[in-house]
């Protein structure tokens, strides 16, 4: 059986092998038995239930939390040849019973469903009455009650094991420590599953988490040497996914907003040109999620703490699935612990569940504050041992200097003490540094004894002094009170002399660009210079074919993929068809397209349209045509051409390409619009306009126009 599966392996999805346990997951699934897969994101979770599915007689149905998620897959295996499809919301009801009836026909050998779908009595009788080869319940963490993720409808998944016993069921999911698997399996009626545990490591992300000062300008700094990747930036509130995504556009990177709070037409929009364009950055909160599936997802930066390490190790995860470089950043400070406090204060829930997600962000707080390797700590929370240093998170690279803490933290926790546990960092810090402000002199704690006693240290290390002892539970904050901090049970020993305290030393915030902060590798670095010719060669050819078949880039092929056929140049389609990824579908397709560019002998033009394609894209997100010919390392004069010729064939309105003032748009207009008979040439009207506008807005303008009449 395993023979078998290999074959359909290289056949369908053009792999030599498997990666890991797929092997052994496989022929268990295959032979009839259930299974339980913990797998990390981007580990090759879908080809465990697909190869079985198309290994065992009937129909393979796929239980999926997301339409996003559904369309993503059904697209992939579309493209490899495989019948198959996805009933949800978005079909209509006479779409239902063709598909319905092509089931009961056996044409379909693959079947997406949402969970709520799935369990209407009416599906069930259904499938009952069909050869069922296999049931896959993805993301089977939403099961559990106590996850971020959870999703009523999977406690009614249970039932697949009593109305269809003999067949087989497996359960996937990449984030579920011990309690959550165990919900699974309880849930889901999985206690004969076989279980498959794999590592949890994601070697391919580098692990960076940096002191919060100058957030926005620390972003930057990070993203200066990922121009044209894609990457998301994680933000807790609406309001800054907002302010974020319009700063990044401003500063010349092209991104997204995406909350819960904008129209679902603006979401489902967005993430479409999230998976469809190259280089896009989506700012967004945790709403934008699961179901990502896009693999040269190259950075996800957090602006702000997530709630748990489940929530971090789920997030940083849609970077780097294709198993190329990419980094996991993010910038943490106190008033990130503060909110979170503060939300779990006003959550709803008993004080059980309370006390289970306060125990979650303390675990988070301790990977921010952790002076050993990143990777070891963040693995030992799902109870995995990395026996050794991974050698790529900041902490192993750049070193880890600590220092003796001891009588600073005894003089903070005093001022704490001595100020009626009420006050809040800033005032605290002007305590001990002996600042003479309106504040200080109205409590009087110009007269404590801790007044002025810190005067030897900078602002910013008494700030990060507080910062780690609210992180290693010593101070607390009174969400009860005003907000402040407030001493905690476990000082005493601290206080009374009995033990000693070493911190961090946080290291100088970076906010300016340098090529080695990230210790990772960008995007930009994947490619050397003589082969960056060929390789946006390669990528248009990509954009033009998932163009004409409506997919995302990355369904026609990945990075991975293209960065193999780049190395080894095949010439002739056998070579190709040993390709990692070229399976025989996508060989016929388009391995002569792919040969043609390798060999030279594709047109040029491929990359100029590769180049249209680009602008058009920022400009649709807001750039200026200065910040665009900066993105693209060409003219401003070019710019303007580009964007005449996009709005002449209304692949751009003039309100995406400029932002003119409307009564200096309607005066240039006036003045094309004066003659009779056609528009006058540029020349005829640019003498008006000189001081005023460059040249190329004229030209946008006229070309505007121009549409309109054919019209």
């Amino acid at each position: 059986m395993l023979e078998q599966a290999r074959r359909i392996l290289k056949d369908v999805f053009g792999y030599d092998s498997f990666r890991g346990r797929q092997g052994d997951i496989i022929e268990r699934v295959a032979g009839g038995g259930d299974a339980l897969v913990l797998m990390p994101t981007g580990g090759g979770k879908s080809l465990c239930f697909q190869v079985p599915g198309l290994l065992r007689d009937g129909l393979a149905v796929v239980v999926s939390p997301l339409i996003a998620l559904m369309d993503d897959q059904v697209a992939t295996l579309d493209e490899l040849g495989v019948s198959v499809a996805a009933l949800n919301s978005t079909v209509s009801a006479a779409d239902q019973r063709i598909l319905a009836e092509r089931i009961q026909r056996g044409e379909i050998k693959m079947l997406y469903l949402a969970p709520e779908r799935l369990v209407q009595p009416r599906m069930l009788a259904f499938l009952q009455g069909l050869q069922i080869a296999l049931f896959a319940i993805d993301e089977a963490h939403c099961v559990s009650q106590w996850g971020h993720d959870f999703r009523p409808e999977y406690l009614q998944l249970g039932q697949l094991a009593e109305l269809f016993p003999d067949v087989p069921r497996i359960a996937l999911t990449a984030t579920a420590d011990m309690r959550t698997r165990e919900e699974i399996v309880t849930r889901l009626h999985l206690q004969n599953a076989e279980r498959f545990l794999s590592s949890f490591d994601r070697p391919n992300i580098f692990y960076r988490i940096v002191p919060k000062e100058k957030p926005r300008q620390q972003l930057l700094a990070f993203l200066a040497d990922r121009r044209s990747d894609a990457g998301i930036v994680y933000c807790l509130s609406r309001k800054k996914v907002d302010e974020v995504a319009a700063y990044l556009s401003a500063e010349g990177f092209p991104a997204l907003p995406y909350h819960a709070g904008l129209p679902n037409e603006t979401r489902a929009m967005h993430q479409k040109r999230f998976l469809n364009e190259e280089g896009l950055i989506m700012v967004a909160t945790i709403a934008f999620g699961m179901g990502i599936d896009k693999p040269n997802v190259r950075f996800v930066a957090h602006l702000d703490l997530p709630k748990s390490l489940e929530a971090y190790y789920q997030e940083t995860g849609r970077a780097g699935r294709d198993g190329l470089p990419a980094d996991a950043w993010m910038a943490y400070g106190l008033q990130d612990v503060l909110m979170l406090k503060q939300m779990l204060q006003n959550s709803e829930g008993d004080e059980r569940h309370k006390r289970v997600e306060q125990h979650k962000l303390d675990a988070m707080l301790a990977l921010c504050e952790e002076t050993r390797c990143r990777r070891q700590s963040l693995l030992a929370y799902f109870d995995e041992d990395l026996p050794n240093p991974c050698g790529h998170c900041d902490n192993c690279v750049d070193g880890v200097q600590t220092w003796d803490a001891t009588e600073p933290a005894r003089q903070a926790l005093s001022a704490i003490y001595r100020t009626g546990q009420r006050y809040g960092v800033g005032h605290l810090v002007d305590v001990l540094l002996g600042k003479d402000t309106e504040k200080v002199r109205n409590f009087g704690h110009q007269h404590l004894a801790v007044f002025g006693v810190g005067k030897n240290r900078a602002e910013g290390e008494w700030r990060s002094l507080f910062r780690q002892l609210v992180a290693r539970g010593l101070a607390d904050v009174d969400l009860e009170g005003y907000g402040g901090l407030r001493l905690s049970d476990t000082c005493r020993p601290l206080l009374r002399g009995e033990v000693t305290l070493e911190l961090r030393r946080d290291l100088k915030p970076q906010t300016t660009s340098k090529s080695s902060s990230s210790g990772g590798s960008p995007a930009s670095q994947l490619v050397r210079p003589e082969e960056r010719e060929q390789w946006e060669a390669l990528r248009a050819l990509r954009r033009k074919l998932a163009e004409e078949h409506a997919v995302p880039p990355y369904v026609i092929f990945p990075d991975s993929t293209l960065l193999e056929m780049l190395r080894s140049q095949p010439g002739s389609m056998s070579e190709m068809a040993q390709v990692s990824g070229v399976g025989a579908r996508k060989l016929e397709r388009y391995g002569e397209a792919f040969l043609e560019v390798l060999g030279g002998r594709a047109e040029a033009p491929r990359v100029v349209a590769d180049i249209r394609h680009e602008l058009i894209s920022l400009a649709s997100a807001g750039m200026t045509p200065a910040q665009i010919a900066n993105q693209l390392q060409c003219t401003e004069k070019n710019v303007y051409s580009l964007l005449a010729e996009a709005i002449g064939k209304q692949q751009l309105s003039l309100e995406q390409a400029l932002d003119l003032p409307e009564d200096l748009l309607t005066e240039i207009q006036d003045a094309f619009l004066d003659g009779e008979g056609e528009l006058p040439p540029v020349a005829g009207i640019a003498g008006q306009f000189a001081s005023r506008v460059p040249e190329g807005v004229l030209y946008c303008v006229r070309a505007a126009l121009q549409s309109e009449f054919e019209i």
